[in-house]
């Protein structure tokens, strides 16, 4: 009783992420941006890193908005600079190595900065608090709404953004509405599971449900499914075992990604759920 009780505000927190990750993990797999996330997760660990400098915890609030405001400079940056001749992926290749180094060289002028790297690179999540927890998912839900309620734009415009234009629809603007809040949940995300941990939960569930289903509602539960079952069984293991939670889980992450292509070389049928 006790272990569940220690247990539950972590893997709440596993399913906060895992509920907005999914959905925003399927949108970056058919955006053929893959490392968006880990680059803009380390654009909002630069932020911190330059909060702690100053004097500020990891976890507070001030390193909150450091992060936030990084993250939305690298938002505006991915979202405008599209050069033909240049691929975006790239781009955000090189924007992950500067900002890497640049909190290198940042925590080598701060005491214990190797401690706060190792912080930022897979978080503490064993120890979330509820305050946090409930914050990060009220600010999800409200991402979620705004995306649910336009839906159709999102969607098209990742799917197949030469249609959208055709449409009338201003494929930047959609296209900055995406990063914003996608820089958004990767923030309020590192804080509490660190960029190894975040990259996991939206890239992971999202490639084993496209393995199995095709539409994005089957996508999505399925996702979901992998996602909470994945991190329950880290948190488990990590509990017994006495092993750090965060890499754990992602360890796991890449374990649940080889059985499901496993799975999949041997069963060709597609999942189909019902609404």
């Amino acid at each position: 009783m006790i272990t569940l009780s220690f247990l539950l505000p972590a893997f709440l927190a596993c399913l906060v992420l895992t509920g907005i990750h999914t959905y925003l993990g399927i949108h970056v797999i058919s955006r053929g941006v893959i490392f968006v996330d880990i680059a803009l997760a380390q654009i909002a660990a630069l932020g911190m890193t330059v909060a702690f400098l100053a004097g500020f915890a990891p976890e507070s609030q001030t390193a909150y908005f450091f992060g936030l405001g990084f993250t939305v400079v690298g938002s505006l940056f991915f979202a405008f600079f599209r050069e033909e001749r240049v691929p975006q992926e790239a781009i955000i290749g090189v924007s992950f190595a500067v900002s890497s180094a640049l909190a290198v060289l940042l925590a080598d002028r701060i005491p214990h900065g190797a401690e706060h790297l190792k912080f930022i690179l897979t978080g503490n999540i064993l120890w979330v608090g509820w305050p946090q927890i409930v914050k990060t998912a009220i600010i999800y839900a409200l991402l979620g709404f705004f995306h649910y309620f336009y839906r159709r734009s999102f969607l098209l415009v990742s799917t197949d953004p030469a249609r959208a234009k055709r449409e009338g629809r201003k494929v930047w603007l959609w296209d900055l509405l995406f990063y914003l809040s996608f820089g958004l949940v990767i923030t309020s995300s590192v804080q509490i599971g660190g960029i190894l941990l975040v990259f996991s939960f939206l890239i992971v569930p999202a490639l084993c449900s496209i393995l199995f289903c095709s539409s994005l509602r089957g996508r999505l539960f399925l996702g979901w499914v992998i996602g909470a079952v994945t991190s329950l069984a880290g948190l488990a293991v990590s509990y017994l075992a006495d092993l750090p939670t965060g890499a754990t889980i992602v360890a796991l992450f890449g374990l649940s990604l080889v059985l499901s292509m496993i799975i999949r070389r041997f069963w060709r049928r597609e999942i189909v759920i019902a609404a």
